[in-house]
C-alpha cells in the first residue's frame, strides 16, 4: 500500500490517496468520502476514475452512509421521534446520500493490496445516533473487493442502510455501444419531479429488461430495481461490455436486495452516459421514512455488506 500516486498537486480535493496493487490491477481509495478515486486493470479503466486534482462528481465510487439514495424532506420517524436531516439535493426538496460523502474516513489498516478506512458517524440533529463504519478494500486474481461494517457504538438504537456508488466503465466509448446484462424482476418506480418512489412494475417484456443482455443504445437510467436474480451463492451480477469487448462485472452479496441503475445524464457534458452508476442498496429509495428494508441496529450490533467488480 502506498499513498505515493505520483506528482500531486499541492492541495488535492479528496484528500490523501491510498494506492493498493495485485499485478495489473491498481486502485486508489481516497480520504475524503471514503470512496474509490480509481480501479483499473492495466491501461484500461474497470470503474470510471476522477481526476486526482478534481472534486468527486457525481457521487463517483463514493459509499452512502447512513443511508443511500433520496429521503423526502429529510423527514423520518424512528422509535417515535422524529428528525430531520439537512436537504442536500434542496431543488428536489431530499436528504440524499447519507451523511459521510464529504467527511474524512481515517488509515487504519493497509497492506500492498489491501487498505482498510474507517469513520464515525457523531450524534447530530437528524440523525442523534453513534455509528462507526469501516470499510476493507481488496484487490486479489477476483478484482476489487469492498466490505462495509457499520457497527452501532452507541446507547440506543439505530437506523441503518447502505449503498455504494461506483460507475462501470464503458472503455473508450459511451454506454450507447454497450451491451448490458443485469436481471432483475421488479422496477421502481419514481415520480420526475423529486424522484421518489411511487410504485413498482415488473421489468419482462419492457425496455428495463436486460436479462440475457443488450444494447444499451440512447435509454437513459436512473431507476432503482430489487428481486434480484442470484447465482448459487447467492450473488446478483451487473455486466456492462464495452465497445472493445471487455466486460466489467460487479457483483453484491445477499445484504444488497435492491440496485439503482444511473446513466449519467445529468452530470457534466463530457461525463455524460461514459461510465454506468451501478449502486448496490440494501434498502430502497426514501427507506428511512419507509421503513422497508431498513436495518435496525442495537447497541454492538454491526451489519457487514460485500460488493466486487473485475475486468473479464
Amino acid at each position: 500500500m502506498s499513498d505515493d500516486v505520483g506528482a500531486l498537486p499541492r492541495f488535492v480535493p479528496s484528500g490523501r490517496q491510498w494506492e493498493i496493487r495485485h499485478g495489473a490491477l491498481r486502485a486508489v481509495i481516497v480520504e475524503v468520502g471514503g470512496g474509490i478515486r480509481t480501479f483499473t486493470c492495466g491501461e484500461r479503466e474497470v470503474l470510471e476514475s476522477y481526476p486526482v486534482g478534481a472534486m468527486c462528481d457525481g457521487a463517483h465510487g463514493a459509499p452512502l452512509i447512513p443511508w443511500p439514495n433520496r429521503l423526502d424532506g429529510g423527514r423520518y420517524t424512528f422509535d417515535g421521534a422524529e428528525h430531520r436531516t439537512a436537504l442536500t439535493e434542496p431543488a428536489r426538496g431530499n436528504a440524499i446520500h447519507g451523511l459521510l460523502r464529504w467527511r474524512p474516513y481515517a488509515l487504519r489498516r493497509a497492506a500492498a493490496d489491501a487498505v482498510t478506512v474507517g469513520a464515525v458517524v457523531h450524534p447530530s440533529p437528524g440523525y442523534p445516533f453513534a455509528l462507526d463504519v469501516e470499510i476493507e478494500y481488496r484487490l486479489d486474481d477476483d478484482g476489487l473487493t469492498a466490505a462495509t461494517t457499520a457497527r452501532n457504538v452507541g446507547a440506543d438504537a439505530l437506523p441503518y442502510a447502505h449503498g455504494q456508488h461506483p460507475y462501470l466503465s464503458a472503455g473508450a466509448g459511451t454506454l450507447d455501444r454497450c451491451v448490458l446484462e443485469f436481471d432483475a424482476g421488479t422496477r421502481i418506480l419514481v415520480d420526475g419531479e423529486r424522484a421518489l418512489p411511487s410504485g413498482t412494475v415488473p421489468t419482462e417484456c419492457t425496455d428495463y429488461d436486460f436479462r440475457g443482455g443488450r444494447i444499451v443504445g440512447a435509454l437513459r437510467l436512473d431507476d432503482p430495481f430489487t428481486d434480484l436474480r442470484r447465482d448459487g451463492r447467492g450473488v446478483s451480477w451487473v455486466r456492462l461490455t464495452g465497445g472493445d469487448g471487455r466486460t466489467v462485472e460487479q457483483w453484491a452479496d445477499r445484504s444488497f436486495g435492491y440496485r439503482q441503475l444511473f446513466s449519467g445524464d445529468t452530470l457534466a457534458p463530457a461525463r455524460r452516459r461514459t461510465g454506468l452508476a451501478a449502486e448496490p442498496m440494501t434498502a430502497p429509495p426514501n427507506a428511512f421514512a419507509s421503513g422497508e428494508a431498513l436495518v435496525r441496529l442495537e447497541p454492538g450490533e454491526e451489519f457487514t455488506s460485500v460488493w466486487g467488480a473485475r475486468l473479464v
